[in-house]
């Protein structure tokens, strides 16, 4: 696995508290900030451009696919690590990828390709403390937060015989 967690202190507290939150409140934290800052977190994050988006578009449209309910299980299986297909082809890319397949997730939420968020969702206090720290944080830093926090997702990839 490609994950290397940042040594900032600041930011492994965050992610920390972000995992320690219930999966469905983690894809809305996850919701809130890309509708936050959705323009600045895109696939020009840095390191995008040496990504082969194809790759990243390649699992969003397997997970397209899906119905939605199929796509929010999907999701929070990913977060859980569940193993299946995808989550192991997820667990193989590069953190930058990763990275490019949340931010496509997102995008289709938004167009309801993927199961939107619910309409009037409000986050608990407690997740709403964390986004708003999260959004007094620099780019860099959200950066290094998001791909701390997705890093670890997915399951482990399995040796072609194993598949």
């Amino acid at each position: 696995m490609t994950y290397t967690q940042t040594s900032d202190p600041t930011i492994r507290e965050y992610v920390q508290a972000w995992q320690k939150l219930d999966v469905d409140e983690q894809l809305a934290l996850f919701w809130f900030i890309y509708k936050e800052m959705g323009g600045a977190i895109t696939p020009a994050a840095p390191g995008a451009s040496t990504v082969s988006p194809e790759i990243a578009e390649g699992l969003f449209n397997q997970v397209k696919e899906l119905n939605h309910e199929q796509q929010l299980q999907l999701q929070r299986d990913l977060i859980r690590g569940v193993d299946n297909q995808i989550s192991r082809e997820y667990g193989s890319l590069s953190d930058t990828t990763k990275l490019l397949f949340w931010y496509r997730l997102a995008q289709g939420m938004e167009n309801t390709t993927i199961v939107p968020m619910p309409p009037n969702y409000q986050l608990s206090s407690q997740t709403k403390q964390l986004l708003d720290k999260i959004k007094a944080l620099s780019f860099e830093k959200q950066i290094n937060l998001f791909r701390d926090y997705i890093s670890p997702m997915g399951a482990e990839p399995k040796a072609g015989a194993e598949i």
